[in-house]
This record gives structure tokens, sequence and C-alpha cells, in this order.
């Protein structure tokens, strides 16, 4: 009975930790889905391509406020605790995107028109910096060390459930309105859809317990001694961060680029792209916290370098075959390659990037390194997608870019050999790689 009582204890916190970082995950896809109509309305211009660009550019700039959110943010979380944390992040969250939802365009506003939207971006970024790292540390502290990828998993897994309803939303709305209804103000209802559950996920989260690691501790590094100690630990961060670009780009390009894509280059119709979106979402919410449950039995880098290899040299190949006869079965199974991949790889990299950060940094050492990769490689995949596609003419091109990202997982994997796994032990027993 007591067993079964910690059980459900369990279960409730993992539940209520995920809800807000699909929340996070949901305002995030939303703009990617609907990147050419934000475009239009806030950055108006001759060119579809250069309005287009804008836009996923403005996508993109959030992502360069993620590193600041990892070390701001990441420091308050590790110093003052994971509760505290998160609902913070939440509330930063739900004020970036309730603004891109009211804001007027840029035939009323004029020039501060995209200068808001940027702005509610880079507050919508600082948050992302630190909420995917403090749900991932929150559950692998509560986590038994036989379970811990299995738990862990779940952090990435809410976020696929977000994708599933954007596209789902987007499915329903490109079916209820007309497209030019759309361009003008459908568009904004996800966002404020989104918007209105925020009150619910904080009440939730205020609910959450501290975990019992970090209640445990007899000291909390200040801020400066939190900075000194990534500094020291520079080659981790980095290590963590080329370990993460595979996650972040393959996840960006299968669902933040592909209705774009799948509409702009490939011209099927937008209830295709979402349809194909919404079965990405469910095969990622089957493989990650499956692929987490192996990573316990087997390790971590045996499923990390399998799947960077997979990422590697199959990326462009089969990109290359749908484009040869872009067909919706064709979509489909290439992005189901491609989720198979993601959810593979990410159900092993997330638990691994919070056990090989040292313990007093590891909200803000995960933070960092994640949001790295995501700023500088997974968050302007798209644009960077969008840009090789129409400089070379060659629409596999987004191929390229994610064999890129697998060569960049598969390096640090092999690096990161010196890093004994912790799988089994506790949390808090973290080897760090040598300093300086």
């Amino acid at each position: 009975m007591k067993e079964r009582s910690k059980f459900h204890s369990q279960t409730g916190r993992v539940v209520r930790v995920s809800l807000g970082n699909f929340l996070e995950m949901y305002d995030f896809m939303v703009f990617g889905y609907y990147a050419a109509a934000i475009g239009r309305a806030f950055f108006p211009d001759q060119s579809e391509y250069a309005s287009l660009m804008k836009s996923l550019m403005t996508f993109g700039t959030g992502y360069l406020m993620r590193p600041l959110g990892a070390l701001v943010l990441g420091a308050y979380i590790d110093q003052h605790g994971r509760r505290k944390g998160l609902l913070l992040t939440l509330s930063l969250m739900a004020i970036g995107t309730f603004s891109i939802g009211c804001l007027p365009g840029y035939e009323k506003l004029g020039l501060a028109a995209p200068l808001l939207v940027v702005a509610a971006r880079l507050v919508q970024g600082l948050s992302a910096g630190v909420e995917i790292g403090g749900v991932s540390v929150y559950l692998a502290e509560i986590a038994t060390p036989a379970r811990r990828g299995f738990y862990v998993a779940w952090q990435s897994a809410s976020q696929q459930i977000a994708v599933m309803f954007a596209a789902l939303l987007g499915v329903v709305l490109s079916t209820a309105l007309r497209p030019e209804q759309m361009l003008s103000w459908g568009w904004r209802i996800p966002l404020l859809l989104g918007s209105m559950l925020v009150p619910f996920v904080f009440i939730l989260r205020r609910s959450l317990p501290e975990t019992e690691e970090f209640l445990a501790r007899n000291q909390r590094p200040s801020t400066s001694e939190i900075w000194r100690t990534l500094a020291q630990n520079w080659r981790l961060v980095v290590l963590g961060m080329m370990l993460s670009t595979t996650t972040t780009v393959t996840f960006y390009l299968i669902t933040a680029y592909m209705p774009t894509y799948a509409t702009s280059v490939l011209h099927l119709s937008t209830r295709q792209s979402m349809v194909v979106t919404l079965c990405v979402g469910a095969s990622n919410f089957v493989w990650l916290p499956l692929m987490g449950f192996v990573s316990d039995l087997v390790g971590r880098r045996p499923l990390l370098t399998v799947c960077s290899l997979l990422a590697l040299f199959s990326a462009y190949p089969i990109l290359l075959w749908l484009v040869g006869d872009p067909t919706f079965g064709r979509l489909l199974s290439v992005a189901l390659w491609f989720s198979m991949i993601f959810g593979s790889y990410n159900g092993a990299m997330v638990v691994y990037l919070t056990e090989i950060m040292p313990a007093q940094v590891r909200a803000s050492g995960f933070s960092l390194a994640y949001s790295l990769a995501t700023g500088i490689f997974g968050g302007f995949t798209p644009a960077i997608s969008a840009y090789l596609i129409h400089t070379t003419g060659n629409r596999a091109m987004p191929g390229v870019w994610l064999a890129f990202a697998g060569a960049m997982g598969l390096t640090a994997t092999a690096l990161l050999n010196r890093v004994p796994e912790q799988r089994r032990r506790p949390v808090n027993a973290v080897n760090e790689l040598p300093t300086g």
C-alpha cells in the first residue's frame, strides 16, 4: 500500500511539472506553425520569401536569449530551488505569449509592431532558456536511479503533447476558416488559447513540493560561485552543447519547420502538413519514454552513438527521395523516420545531460549547454533550412544541416566516454571532467 501511494505521488509530480513544459513548447510551436501569417502581419514585404525569412529569424531570435536565461534563471534555480524557478519561468512565458497574441499588426503600429514582437520573443526565450533544464533536473532528482531515464523522458514527452495539440488545432482552424481569415486573424487564436491555460498550470505548479535532494543540501552556492563553477567546467558545457545539437536540430526540423516546408517548398496542403505534424508528435510521444526506459537498461551512450550515425548518414538521402516525388505518403514516412531518430536519441540524451553536470550547478549547467545548442543551431533550423534551399535551389538541403547535427552528437558522445555512466547511481554522485 505504501509503495502504491508513493507511486501515485510521484506520478502526480511528474504530471504537474510537465504541464508547464507542455505550455512552453506549445507557445513556441504555434509561432513556427504560423510563421507565414505572422510575417505578413508584422513584417510586410513585397517579397513573400523576405517576409517569411523575417518571421523565421524572429522565431530564432527567441533562442538567442536562452543562454542568458540559463545563466541568470538557472543560477536562481540552483540557489533558491526548483519549484520557485519553475513558477518564475511560467510567468515569463505567459507574458511573451499573450503579448504576441494581442499586438496589433504593422498596418496599425508601424515599425513598433515588429519591434514589440521581437521583444516578446526575447522574453519567451529568456524563460525557455531554463524551463527544460529546470523540469529535467526536477524529474531526475525525484526519480529512482534505476528508472531515471524513464522519468526524465517525460519532460520531452510532454512537449510532444503540445506539438500534437497545436497541430490538431491547426487542422481544425484550417477547416473552419478560409485562408484569408487565417492570415488576417485566425493565427491569433492558438496564442490566446495558450494564454488562457496559464492560470490553471500556475496553480498546479504552486502545489509542487521541492525535491528532497535539493532540500538536503547544507550549503547553497551564490550566483558568483555558480558562474565560477560553470566557467571551470566549460569543456563539459561545450560537449553538452554539442550533444544537444542533434536533439534540437532534429526536433525543430520535424516540428517547427515541417509545416512550412510542406506547404512552401513541397506545395502540399496546409491540412496535409498539419496531419503529418500531428503524427510526428504522436510518434515522438511513444519513442521518448520507451527509449528513456531502454537507456536505463543498456546505457545512454549506445543509443546516442547509433542515433547520431543514423542522422549523419540517412538525413540527406531520405530527403532526396522525398523531393523526387513529394507526396503526402512520402512526407509522412520521412517525418516518422526522423521522429524515430529524435525520440531514441533524446530519450537517452536529456537524462545523460543531467547526470554529467556537477550537482551544485545542475540546472544552470544543463540549461546553458542546451540553450547554446538551441540558440546557435536548433532554433535557427527553420531559417537556415529556408536559406539553404533558396541559395542552392536544392530542396533536400535541410538533410545536410541535420547530418551536420548528427556529426556533432557523435563527436560529443565519443569525447564524453571519459565520464562514467550514472544510470544506476544516485544523481548527486556525478563525475566531472577535469576543470580549468
